[in-house]
């Protein structure tokens, strides 16, 4: 089973930004699609971005529009590590974010444990 494990979680002011990193572990990294969630207090979990592989070293991207412009999901496959970069971050980033593998090539079936993101105004 793929383990996920989290980093770079932690307290920003508004307008900061921050760089999140997920590590995972299995052997078919590469073509993992890679995702990010978000869970605020008192809220859903939502989708954040995805990031696909489509065929050879060819990704897709994609984004909630909240985020859009601000974040970029990216990943090295020689460190089985996905990355979210958020910069602007504003107040309402507040949450514990989440790393997820579609190891299959369907819905997204290995989670991290979370990491924390807090935006003071």
């Amino acid at each position: 089973q793929v383990q996920l494990v989290e980093s770079g979680g932690g307290l920003v002011q508004a307008g900061g930004s921050l760089r999140l990193s997920c590590a995972a572990s299995g052997r078919t990294f590469s073509r993992y699609a890679m995702g990010w969630f978000r869970q605020a207090p008192g809220k859903e979990r939502e989708f954040v971005a995805r990031h696909s592989w489509i065929r050879g070293s060819t990704y897709y991207a994609d984004y909630t529009d909240s985020v859009k412009g601000r974040f970029t999901i990216s990943r090295d496959n020689a460190k089985n590590t996905a990355y979210l970069q958020m910069n602007s971050l504003k107040s309402e980033d507040t949450a514990v974010y989440y790393c997820a593998a579609a190891t299959r090539g369907g819905d997204f079936d290995a989670w991290g444990q979370g990491t924390q993101v807090t935006v003071s105004s």
